[in-house]
């Protein structure tokens, strides 16, 4: 990136992430496009594959998802035989989703390619500039989720 000599401005930086965030968004959602699966159903198996067994509350409070769109996307998940649902001796009216054996391999497999996407995308940084972002970010990040006073408009970052 060339130095222009111009102030960096919180409009210009803004402006930047916007559409870096944008050109990522739309190519890990091509990689994992690429594995077969559609997003909502890509981001219950990794929650399950990373987390283990959760409810549907959980794995959607971790993708991001409308309430009936995670039972659309665990009712597929289900019927191709990936996921079981499963009674909680803790609550009797939730039910506990987990992945099957085929379930652990399609996540493990697909999971995998879309890290390996996003690794060879990411490669272009070094460790120190990965780690300076990171910081940023989530420096960033953090200071948002506060002026927005705890109100629940997107996702948490883990602090």
């Amino acid at each position: 990136m060339k130095n222009t000599g111009k102030q960096i401005t919180a409009p210009r930086l803004w402006q930047v992430i916007a559409r870096s965030h944008h050109a990522l968004r739309l190519l890990a959602e091509r990689s994992i496009a690429d594995t077969g699966l559609c997003l909502s159903d890509f981001g219950a198996l990794e929650a399950l594959l990373h987390k283990g067994p959760l409810t549907i509350t959980e794995i959607q409070d971790k993708v991001m998802l409308a309430s009936g769109s995670m039972t659309a996307a665990i009712d597929r998940l289900e019927k191709m035989g990936l996921v079981v649902r499963k009674s909680t001796t803790k609550d009797r009216r939730a039910r506990v989703v987990q992945l099957t054996s085929e379930g652990k391999r399609v996540a493990t497999a697909s999971f995998e390619k879309h890290a390996d996407d996003l690794e060879g995308l990411i490669s272009v940084l070094s460790e120190k500039e990965k780690r300076e972002l990171y910081g940023s970010l989530k420096k960033l990040g953090l200071l948002a989720a506060e002026r927005l006073d705890g109100a629940s408009v997107g996702p948490k970052i883990n602090r």
